[in-house]
């Protein structure tokens, strides 16, 4: 039997926590000053390109990011495509939906800074789409802020490895906090970054729960404003093709703001997960005092990206930067 004293301990838990923090210590903003110091700049000049070719760039690259860290961590492993041996993780159920436009931005990203001969093959593609998530909200009117960057990209990818990472439709206040929180992320995290939904799209068989089947007692779930529910079941009607999408954000669909917040208030909160925040107690007052003041939400909207942007950064033999950020090479 191993006998382990009280400093011996502290030791260990010293050096556990220090090998925990490994990580995110490599991240910093001015990771790339040496190899390539106008990135931040090349993949904006990018982004800004693909965004005026569609506005489904800015939701597309928010939500591929949002997929991407959230199984697995912040690694570009979501961007891999399957081959023969495996299937990838952008091939699972419920990343099927993901639009290609966010695939594309960091594709054309990696294309503008490969073009920069002291940048070629130097900026890893889970740093270019931290930088480029960042800049989609910018663009659509959102907080302007400044990324850590020096991940690697992960050397792994499979389908396998997403069910039950992701928050549902359907989820309630218990399941999307314990959801988060084993990304290290908070309650205030959570609601901060549900938020990402005051842009966007989904489609209609996802809330058709909600507005015509929603339990034995009642068809319509109580919590939808009563206009709303007019709304939605003038767009989706039951037989729609379930290809067709409608706004995330009812009011405000293309910019980025607390509108979001303000919608929970009345009832016109998307998804089940939206609508929660507000009906359960724990989060109700915060959706308050962040539909009261859009500079606190940007704020703290800024604070919960940086701190996803940490999750399961891969350093060392963990990473590599991809030639191909759709391909293992």
């Amino acid at each position: 039997m191993v006998v382990v004293n009280k400093t011996n301990l502290l030791l260990l838990l010293l050096s556990l926590c220090l090998t925990l923090d490994l990580s995110s210590a490599q991240l910093r903003r001015n990771f790339y000053a040496g190899s390539c110091p106008n990135v931040e700049q090349i993949v904006r000049n990018a982004v800004q390109k693909k965004v005026q070719q569609t506005f489904t760039t800015i939701p597309a690259t928010l939500r591929l990011y949002f997929h991407d860290c959230f199984v697995n961590g912040c690694d570009a492993s979501v961007m891999i495509a399957s081959t023969n041996n495996n299937k990838a993780e952008k091939d699972h159920e419920e990343n099927l939906s993901l639009a290609g436009d966010g695939f594309d931005t960091v594709i054309k990203a990696k294309e503008a800074l490969d073009a920069v001969p002291n940048c070629r093959n130097k900026v890893s593609c889970a740093d270019i789409l931290t930088m480029a998530t960042r800049d989609v909200v910018n663009l659509a009117g959102g907080p302007q802020y400044d990324v850590e960057l020096g991940r690697l990209d992960g050397l792994s990818s499979t389908a396998a490895s997403v069910g039950g990472k992701l928050p549902h439709p359907t989820d309630d206040v218990n399941k999307l906090t314990s959801l988060f929180a084993k990304n290290g992320l908070s309650l205030n995290d959570m609601i901060a970054l549900s938020g990402a939904h005051t842009l966007g799209f989904a489609h209609c068989t996802k809330v058709f729960n909600r507005i015509y089947t929603f339990n034995k007692t009642t068809k319509v779930d109580p919590t939808v404003n009563k206009d709303y529910v007019t709304e939605l079941k003038a767009s989706c009607p039951r037989n729609i093709d379930p290809r067709v999408a409608i706004n995330m954000d009812p009011t405000t669909p293309r910019q980025f703001d607390n509108v979001y917040y303000k919608n929970l208030q009345q009832g016109k909160g998307l998804f089940t997960s939206d609508q929660v925040l507000f009906t359960d107690r724990r989060s109700k007052p915060t959706v308050d005092l962040w539909a009261n003041n859009g500079q606190l939400f940007n704020q703290a909207f800024i604070n919960s990206m940086i701190k996803l942007g940490r999750v399961g950064v891969k350093t060392g033999s963990n990473g590599n930067i991809r030639r191909d950020c759709g391909a293992f090479n």
